[in-house]
């Protein structure tokens, strides 16, 4: 076996690896930890919490998110519902000024969700703060399934579970199945140690323990949860409370949030350089690499070296090379044969795979660049997303959720 064939096989295992093989050996590794049993939590844990709306020019679904925040199963005096709204234009105050019960926070100056994080943090006096997306409706139950781990003194964070509401389109049935998956890996993160960083469609954490974050953070919750783990707290996982939003409405703009999402992992890799030291937290090390790092950076990169791998080794007449080449071929011809049909308004099933597993490693390296030029901003570009009324999620039931 030659260099051409054994860098071949190197590259099939880090692929294999990252999104099949870490996989498997997660699910063992949660699996013999359950058997330990968890820790006792006691029910009527209600202490007083804040809960933080960042919210950039909302108006038109604001309303349906302040009813679904005072619909949460969460006594009244001890749930502090805090909008910020720093930046908008439109008529949010008017919205809220109809709700004296929410405190509004605002500033003409827009700068981004993880500079209005920092400004909302000084106006929060409560143990516990629930960061939520204005576009996400959470279950009744969210506030009371979050806070109920802080009982174990480990915790510092504790992440709600995304949903995807189902919609006959590519960036919505893909995100969906993207978000099964994930979410499988997060819960094994959880019951191994700690989640590998929180999305921040739904998120808690102990305020002594959030740290303002610098002006140009691109994944905020994300960056935060870790530097939490970093000073040696867990972030669990809680599948009980849930935030369900509607996907992104075509796939321009689902690949505009994948490339911003790498733009920002990028980002997060340099920050999070204490994470890579195996010496300091070996566990905490290899479920970030296995399931972070490598997705964003070594796997896309040989994914990309295996097709002249692949051609190199069909040259020569090498037997496996060219049907590892020709399924190349075939895999990412169907991904563009994807792309063109939801560009046109067409669906295709058989077409979603490949194309959502292919728009995920090309944002990878798109989302590179814009790192290295310090081209993504760290505030939201809004996107055209169905709207989702928070009488249907509330009354929507999970199976009706990817």
């Amino acid at each position: 076996m030659d260099v051409l064939e054994v860098s071949l096989w190197v590259a099939i295992a880090i692929v294999f690896y990252t999104y099949v093989g870490y996989g498997l050996v997660a699910w063992a590794w949660a699996k013999a930890i359950a058997r330990k049993g968890k820790p006792t939590l006691l029910m009527g844990f209600e202490p007083e919490v804040t809960l933080v709306v960042p919210a950039y020019n909302e108006a038109f679904i604001l309303e349906d998110k302040i009813e679904n925040c005072l619909a949460l199963s969460y006594p009244e005096d001890r749930l502090k519902i805090v909008f910020i709204t720093d930046g908008s234009t439109d008529h949010t105050a008017e919205v809220l000024a109809a709700y004296p019960q929410i405190v509004h926070l605002h500033s003409p100056v827009r700068g981004g969700k993880a500079m209005a994080e920092n400004r909302a943090m000084q106006y929060v006096d409560t143990p516990f703060v629930i960061f939520t997306d204005c576009n996400s409706f959470l279950n009744k139950e969210a506030v009371r399934e979050l806070v109920k781990h802080y009982q174990n003194p480990e915790v510092g964070a504790v992440s709600g579970e995304k949903k995807v509401m189902a919609l006959e389109s590519a960036p919505g049935a893909g995100e969906g199945l993207y978000w099964k998956y994930e979410s499988f890996l997060k819960r094994c993160d959880s019951d191994i140690y700690s989640l590998m960083g929180a999305a921040g469609e739904l998120v808690s954490f102990r305020s002594s323990l959030f740290e303002p974050l610098e002006e140009d953070t691109i994944l905020d919750d994300f960056v935060q949860s870790l530097r939490i783990v970093e000073k040696g707290f867990k972030v669990v996982y809680e599948p009980l409370a849930f935030a369900s939003e509607t996907p992104s409405t075509s796939i321009h703009e689902e690949m505009k949030r994948k490339v911003r999402i790498c733009a920002g992992g990028w980002q997060s890799m340099f920050r999070l350089g204490g994470l890579l030291n195996p010496f300091h937290q070996p566990v905490v090390t290899f479920l970030y690499v296995s399931h972070r790092v490598l997705r964003w950076s070594l796997a896309p990169l040989m994914l990309a070296v295996l097709i002249p791998l692949s051609f190199a080794l069909a040259w020569r007449g090498n037997g496996f090379g060219a049907l590892l080449f020709g399924l190349q071929v075939l895999f990412y011809f169907m991904a563009w044969m994807g792309w063109q049909a939801e560009s046109r308004g067409e669906k295709s099933k058989l077409l979603l795979l490949p194309l959502y597993f292919t728009i995920m490693n090309v944002a990878v390296f798109l989302g590179f660049f814009r790192f290295v030029r310090k081209s993504q901003p760290a505030a939201w570009e809004k996107a055209s997303r169905a709207e989702a009324p928070a009488i249907l999620v509330q009354q929507k039931d999970v199976s009706e959720v990817i």
